[in-house]
C-alpha cells in the first residue's frame, strides 16, 4: 500500500511544479508579454537540452541501437510536423477570435507525453525501493522546474491569458498520474515502453524548438534582446546539463 501512497504523491508534487507560473500574477500582463521572449529562450534551451543531454544517450543507452533510436527521432519530428500542419488547417476556423499560436497547443502535446513518461519514470522506480522511487521524484523535480517556466512562457507568447495559462499547463501535467496507473496495471513492463516513446518525445522537443519557438525569437529586432535571447538559451542549456552531476 505505501508504494501506492509514495507514488501518487510524488506526481502530485511534480505536477504542482507546473504552476510555477503563478509567481508572475503580481505582473501586469502587459509587461509579462513584453518580456515574455526570455522564458521563450529559456523554453528552446531547455528542450533542445533535454532532447540531446537526457532523452537521447538515455534511451541509446537503454535501447544498445544508436540507428534505431535516431530513426524514432526523426520519427518523432515528422510526428509534431504532421501535428502543426493539422493544427494550421483548423487555426483559422477553431482559433481565430482567440488569435492562440498553434506553438501553444504544441507544447501542452509535447508537456501532457514528457509528463505521462515521468510518471511511469516515478512509479517504475518505486517498484525498486523507496529510496530510488525519492531519488528519482527529485531528479524529476528539479528537471521539470526549468521546462515548465520555460512552457509558461510560451503559452503566454501564444496568446493564453496568464490564468489559461496556469490551468492549461497544469491539466498537461495531470497525465503524470496516467503513467503511474499504468505501471500500477503493467508493473515493470510499462517502464520497457518509456523507451521507445523517449526517442519520439525528444524529436518532438527539437521540433518546437527549432521550427516553432527559434523563428518566433528572430522577429525580434532589438540588438540587446537578441543578445539576451542567446544567453537565456545557452542558460537553458547549461540547467539540463548541470542536472547531470545532482542525477
Amino acid at each position: 500500500m505505501s508504494y501506492y501512497i509514495y507514488s501518487l504523491v510524488s506526481v502530485l508534487i511534480v505536477s504542482l511544479i507546473s504552476l510555477v507560473g503563478i509567481l508572475s500574477i503580481s505582473v501586469k500582463e502587459a509587461l509579462l508579454k513584453k518580456y515574455v521572449f526570455i522564458f521563450v529562450s529559456l523554453a528552446v534551451g531547455a528542450l533542445l537540452g533535454d532532447a540531446f543531454i537526457h532523452i537521447i544517450p538515455e534511451a541509446v543507452e537503454e535501447i544498445g541501437n544508436l540507428n534505431l533510436v535516431a530513426f524514432l527521432v526523426i520519427g518523432g519530428v515528422f510526428l509534431f510536423f504532421i501535428l502543426e500542419k493539422f493544427m494550421h488547417w483548423h487555426h483559422h476556423e477553431l482559433d481565430k477570435e482567440n488569435h492562440i499560436h498553434p506553438v501553444g497547443k504544441m507544447i501542452l502535446f509535447s508537456d501532457s507525453a514528457h509528463n505521462l513518461i515521468d510518471g511511469i519514470i516515478i512509479g517504475a522506480s518505486y517498484l525498486i525501493s523507496v529510496e530510488v522511487g525519492i531519488a528519482t521524484t527529485i531528479a524529476v523535480i528539479l528537471h521539470e522546474i526549468p521546462q515548465e517556466i520555460g512552457d509558461f512562457g510560451v503559452l503566454i507568447h501564444a496568446g493564453y491569458s496568464k490564468t489559461k495559462a496556469l490551468m492549461f499547463n497544469f491539466i498537461s501535467s495531470l497525465t503524470s498520474f496516467i503513467g503511474v496507473i499504468l505501471v500500477f496495471i503493467l508493473g515493470s513492463f510499462a517502464e520497457s515502453i518509456v523507451m521507445w516513446i523517449l526517442p519520439i518525445a525528444a524529436g518532438g522537443f527539437i521540433y518546437i524548438a527549432v521550427a516553432d519557438l527559434i523563428p518566433e525569437l528572430h522577429k525580434e529586432k532589438n540588438k540587446l534582446y537578441s543578445v539576451i535571447q542567446v544567453l537565456v538559451a545557452i542558460i537553458g542549456v547549461l540547467m539540463m546539463y548541470a542536472l547531470l552531476f545532482l542525477e
